[in-house]
């Protein structure tokens, strides 16, 4: 299978962007490639809510190997320039795991990586929840669940409105998915035909306060996305390749914006937190960051 990627350090860079031009033969190579990503994402998670003593671990976990794709497969971005008009958008709604998404601009050469370090202390540009006014790279502050969602919409809107070709997409989280603003803008996106519009619900079925199939359901997930008019894909959100099989299908979606369900695991590549709610919003212990430093390292090679 011949895939054509965006990638960055040892694949070639054109005028800044981190554009499609490299092909590679062999698939597995770029999921080796995207998993190193991953591993390093994860393993900057855990330092940075360790050395803050707070933050989100789990969540932030789950969606490790979709930020990874997104980052360095998916997106038209340029970190240089950040706000580049051209340039595909990405929203965190699920704006308490926003140490996925500084990991992956760390990554990508937005931020230092030495900044990670500051994550929620005072004076530090890396808040609690994503800020754009403070964060080269972050497209839309968030934390109040549903409205990066909502926004999103309008920028997939906006973009229709200026006949540009930059496309949207809006990480939600699956508790995120109770509140009712998600759906009134899932009808209003549906209707307007904003198929450059990618949502993408990371799946792990755990919230703050317990399981979201016992809080409140969603399920039948699938089944309400394709109802309010959306083209709906189901994955695995570990598998890199369902994940990128994802994006390419929805690319070629018209007249809809495009659903894409994840299935993951809270706390995904550190085992003592994955299926634990309890770290959706709690920090690990001096010891237990060690540790979990410890196993992503052994685990492979860190991007």
């Amino acid at each position: 299978m011949r895939l054509l990627v965006r990638d960055l350090g040892s694949l070639r860079r054109e005028k800044g962007a981190i554009l499609r031009t490299q092909t590679i033969a062999d698939e597995q190579i770029l999921i080796e490639f995207l998993e190193s990503k991953a591993r390093r994402i994860r393993w900057d998670i855990i330092k940075m809510i360790g050395l803050a003593r707070s933050g989100h671990p789990g969540g932030s976990l789950s969606a490790a190997d979709i930020v990874a794709t997104l980052y360095f497969h998916e997106l038209r971005h340029k970190a240089e320039e950040p706000d580049w008009p051209e340039r595909d958008r990405f929203v965190l709604s699920k704006g308490h795991a926003a140490p996925v998404l500084y990991a992956a601009l760390a990554e990508s050469g937005y931020i230092d990586r030495e900044d990670l370090w500051t994550l929620r202390k005072i004076d530090s540009h890396l808040q609690g929840h994503p800020d754009m006014r403070k964060t080269p790279g972050v497209e839309l502050s968030t934390g109040s669940l549903g409205m990066g969602f909502s926004a999103s919409v309008g920028m997939a809107l906006g973009l229709k409105i200026d006949r540009k070709e930059s496309r949207v997409y809006v990480l939600l989280g699956d508790g995120e998915s109770q509140e009712g603003i998600v759906w009134e803008a899932s009808m209003f996106a549906s209707q307007h035909g904003l198929d450059n519009l990618v949502g993408i619900l990371d799946y792990n079925n755990m919230q703050i306060d317990g399981l979201v199939s016992e809080i409140v359901d969603i399920q039948p997930a699938a089944a309400k996305w394709t109802a309010f008019g959306w083209h709906v894909i189901e994955i695995d959100g570990h598998k890199f390749d369902e994940i990128m099989g994802a994006f390419k299908e929805a690319r070629s979606v018209k007249s809809k914006p495009s659903m894409i369900i994840a299935k993951t695991v809270k706390g995904k590549g550190v085992s003592f937190m994955e299926g634990i709610v309890d770290f959706h919003g709690k920090a690990p212990s001096a010891e237990e960051m060690e540790k979990a430093l410890a196993e992503i390292e052994a685990s492979g090679p860190l991007g």
